[in-house]
């Protein structure tokens, strides 16, 4: 049994489920007893130890959800990317607890690409609790590389005995594009006008079937009975 034809319009039209939002894997979230992030914008050259100390609230329960968001998170890695639709990045990265007690701090450093070389974007100097940062601003159709890297531990002046420096983590790296803005209002307007042109045709198959019920049948009808009277 075949369906009605304004049946399979209405289903055609119908638009596409809502994507659901990616949840927060476990140890993504910071720890309940931080709740500031210490962090320093260092300026650009050798002065490492410079830049004002700001303070900024964790990022609890966020969640990547499209279309307003787009997640970059490399396999395998403890680092990951969230591209927001208002040109800004939020960068969320996790640490095992034991790991966690060996670090002193964290160093990000951004750089974008450009046509024949990298471009430094910005030095950020994050504290031991931090497990978030947000980089606004970020431009359309640029490459960028973000990379953390965990700074250990400082041996103190009354050590027992002389241990041989820990080496530094190796950083952690992840590369993500922005997508234009002009790209996706021209999807939005898409989008728009389809549901438009959609609604319109509904309107037009009930109005053709009002019509064919309410008003010709009558009329075919007339002839007939003047015939017999």
């Amino acid at each position: 049994m075949r369906a009605p034809p304004l049946l399979l319009l209405l289903a055609a039209c119908a638009p596409p489920p809502c994507s659901a939002a990616a949840p927060t894997p476990p140890g993504w979230e910071p720890a309940a007893d931080a709740p500031w992030c210490p962090y320093k914008v260092l300026p650009e050259g050798p002065e490492t130890g410079s830049g004002r100390l700001c303070f900024r609230s964790p990022a609890r329960g966020f969640r990547c959800q499209a279309p307003g968001c787009a997640l970059h998170a490399p396999a395998g890695r403890s680092l990951r990317a969230s591209v927001l639709r208002n040109h800004s990045v939020l960068l969320q990265w996790r640490l095992a607890p034991a790991a966690a007690r060996r670090v002193r701090a964290f160093a990000l450093n951004c750089s974008w690409r450009g046509a024949y070389t990298r471009f430094p974007c910005e030095r950020v100097l994050l504290g031991a609790s931090c497990r978030d940062y947000l980089l606004p601003d970020v431009h359309d159709g640029v490459l960028y590389r973000l990379c953390l890297q965990p700074l250990p531990l400082r041996a103190g002046p009354a050590a027992p005995a002389p241990e041989p420096p820990e080496a530094a983590e190796p950083a952690e790296c992840v590369e993500f594009t922005a997508e234009p803005a002009g790209m996706r209002h021209i999807v939005v307007a898409m989008t728009a006008v389809g549901g438009s042109i959609c609604v319109m045709l509904v309107v037009i198959c009930l109005l053709v079937a009002y019509i064919t019920e309410n008003l010709m049948r009558p009329a075919l009808a007339r002839p007939g009975l003047r015939r017999h009277p």
